[in-house]
């Protein structure tokens, strides 16, 4: 919340404004830190128990772009890994799991692709 949202950096005048973006950050926070514990807890677990349909699409879109497919067997843990290396982690073989902060870039990322995934799958005439 304090890292990735900037909340010490927020410039709003009154309390009830701030109030209101701290309700708002701690929502996105929050979401982020289950991702990450969820899929250390439960790294066999189903994607769809914590992510979207939309999301879930957007990384199974990417991944069938490489030429060496990296999710092979679709669990919680894999796509939180593809995520986080959106979010600029490395995957190296001694390196700690992903944290909040790899994930939070990496969330912000998919967001991006999948909304560009979402205006590029409709057809206009005209």
């Amino acid at each position: 919340m304090k890292s990735g949202c900037r909340a010490e950096e927020s410039r709003l005048q009154t309390a009830e404004r701030l109030v209101k973006f701290l309700a708002l950050v701690t929502v996105v926070s929050w979401r982020i830190f289950f991702l990450t514990m969820s899929a250390r807890v439960e790294p066999d677990g189903p994607p769809n128990t914590v992510l979207t349909a939309a999301e879930i699409n957007a990384l199974d879109r990417i991944d069938a772009t490489r030429p060496k497919p990296r999710l092979r067997r679709r669990t919680l843990a894999d796509y939180l890994l593809q995520i986080a290396m959106l979010g600029g982690y490395l995957a190296r073989s001694r390196d700690p799991p992903p944290g909040n902060m790899v994930v939070w870039r990496g969330l912000i990322r998919l967001h991006d692709i999948a909304v560009g995934i979402s205006i590029g799958s409709k057809r206009r005439c005209g």
